[in-house]
């Protein structure tokens, strides 16, 4: 089966390129975005104001390619690319978890952004505690040894 995405909107960021934006963006929750949804998706905005955060899906639109093993920013050694965050995948879809700070038509103002500015942005979720917050979710695999502090992008996936 062939799934085709269509593009409901642009993610503007800060980022204008992949060196030096958050690799997480739960890491710098002050890094501020917009969410531009296109006019014609504007009414599924509907009461998206009452949740504090949203649950972003995007493209990796400056991403070629993909390699089952990759280094990651935080670790030399290789990992299996479904046991990492990369954005050199199969299908290169990112997720990412931001706040929302305000809503203004069709667009959202959020903090908590680590994408590169003008992201095709391909769904927004709402986050929602009781269901997307596993806090029995304790088991982070190789990454247990490397969180230390906050990371920058660099050119690990050029």
């Amino acid at each position: 089966m062939y799934c085709k995405f269509k593009p409901i909107g642009v993610l503007k960021t800060p980022f204008k390129q992949k060196e030096g934006m958050p690799i997480q963006g739960s890491m710098f929750p002050k890094a501020k975005g917009t969410v531009e949804v296109k006019r014609e998706y504007a009414n599924g905005l509907l009461h998206i104001e009452g949740f504090s955060h949203l649950i972003l899906l995007y493209a990796f639109h400056k991403s070629e390619g993909f390699d089952l093993q990759t280094r990651t920013f935080l670790d030399e050694e290789k990992h299996g690319v479904f046991a990492t965050r990369a954005p050199r995948r199969p299908n290169p879809l990112g997720l990412t978890i931001v706040k929302l700070n305000k809503v203004k038509g069709n667009r959202l103002y959020v903090s908590g952004v680590d994408m590169l500015d003008k992201t095709p942005l391909l769904d927004i979720k709402p986050y929602m505690t009781p269901y997307d917050g596993k806090m029995k979710a304790v088991k982070i695999g190789w990454l247990k040894t490397k969180i230390k502090k906050s990371r920058l992008s660099d050119k690990t996936f050029n």
